[in-house]
C-alpha cells in the first residue's frame, strides 16, 4: 500500500513561441491540443488546484471549460520556473504549498508520477524534488540529449549532467557498448516539485557557470548549496514533445494504447 499523496499544486508554464515547434502547447495530438492533454493529467492526478502559464491568449482560450486556472505572465520569461514564480507571487500561495511544474510539452505524464514528485518533496526537508528512472541501454548513457544524474544513499541529487555518469573506469576501458551491472545509471525525468517559498527564492538566484555548460538549469539549485530530493518514478513517462517528428511519434503511441 502507498502513502496518500499530500495536497499539492500543479503549474503549467505554456509558452507560444517555440523555436523548434513554433505554437507548441496548441499542438494537435488526436483532436485535443497539447496544452489541453497536459492539464487533464494534471487534473487526473488529484491536485488541489491546477494552473497553467501562459504567455499568449490563444493558449487561454483553449483551455476554456477544462476546470483549470490560467495565469497571464509575461513573455519575456526566461525559463518556465520564473514563468511559474510569477504565478506563486499572484496567486500568494503559502511558502509551504507544494507546487509541481509539470512541463507543458508533456501530455502523457503518468497521474502517479505526478503524485510522487509532490510526496517526494513533501517527505524531505529539501526545497526541491525531481525523479529518475533506470537506464539499462548503453547507447542511452552516452546520448548528450538525455540528462543522467547520480544521488546520495539517501537519496538526495549529487550532479546532473548530459555526459555518462558515472563513468565506470574500467568496465568502459573494456566495453563501452554495454553497461555494468552494478553501479546505478540513472536518467533524469524532467518534472519537479517546490515549496512555494523557493520557487520565488529561486528566481533571484544567479546563473551558474555548470548551469550555463551543461544548459541544465537545476544545476543552479546545487551549486548554490540546495537539495534536491530524487525518487524514482512509479511507472514510466513517455518522452515529451518537441519537434514535428515527436508529434507524429505520440500519434503512434496513442493508437497502440487504443
Amino acid at each position: 500500500m502507498t502513502d496518500a499523496a499530500p495536497d499539492f499544486i500543479v503549474a503549467i508554464p505554456a509558452r507560444y513561441a517555440s523555436t523548434r515547434l513554433p505554437g507548441k502547447p496548441l499542438r494537435d495530438i488526436a483532436g485535443v491540443p497539447m496544452v489541453v492533454r497536459v492539464a487533464q493529467r494534471a487534473l487526473q492526478a488529484g491536485a488541489t488546484q491546477v494552473v497553467v502559464a501562459v504567455d499568449d491568449s490563444r493558449i487561454a482560450d483553449a483551455l476554456a471549460g477544462y476546470g483549470v486556472d490560467i495565469c497571464m505572465t509575461r513573455a519575456d520569461h526566461a525559463s518556465g520556473s520564473d514563468r511559474l514564480a510569477e504565478c506563486a507571487a499572484y496567486y500568494g500561495w503559502a511558502d509551504d504549498a507544494i507546487v509541481v511544474n509539470l512541463q507543458g510539452d508533456e501530455p502523457f505524464a503518468p497521474a502517479a508520477g505526478i503524485r510522487e514528485v509532490a510526496q517526494a518533496l513533501a517527505k524531505d526537508d529539501a526545497p526541491m524534488a525531481t525523479l529518475a528512472t533506470p537506464i539499462s541501454d548503453a547507447h542511452e548513457l552516452f546520448d548528450p540529449n538525455v540528462v543522467k544524474l547520480v544521488r546520495t544513499a539517501s537519496g538526495r541529487a549529487l550532479y546532473f549532467s548530459r555526459a555518462p555518469l558515472p563513468w565506470a573506469r574500467d568496465a568502459f576501458a573494456v566495453d563501452r557498448d554495454v553497461l555494468p551491472p552494478d553501479l546505478p545509471f540513472l536518467r533524469h525525468i524532467g518534472i519537479y516539485a517546490y515549496r512555494s517559498g523557493f520557487l520565488k527564492q529561486y528566481t533571484t538566484l544567479s546563473r551558474t557557470a555548470l548551469e550555463q555548460a551543461e544548459s541544465l538549469e537545476q544545476l543552479r539549485v546545487l551549486e548554490h548549496g540546495y537539495a534536491i530530493a530524487v525518487r524514482m518514478t512509479p511507472e514510466p513517462f513517455p518522452p515529451g514533445i518537441d519537434t514535428l517528428d515527436d508529434l507524429q511519434r505520440a500519434e503512434r503511441w496513442l493508437q497502440q494504447q487504443a
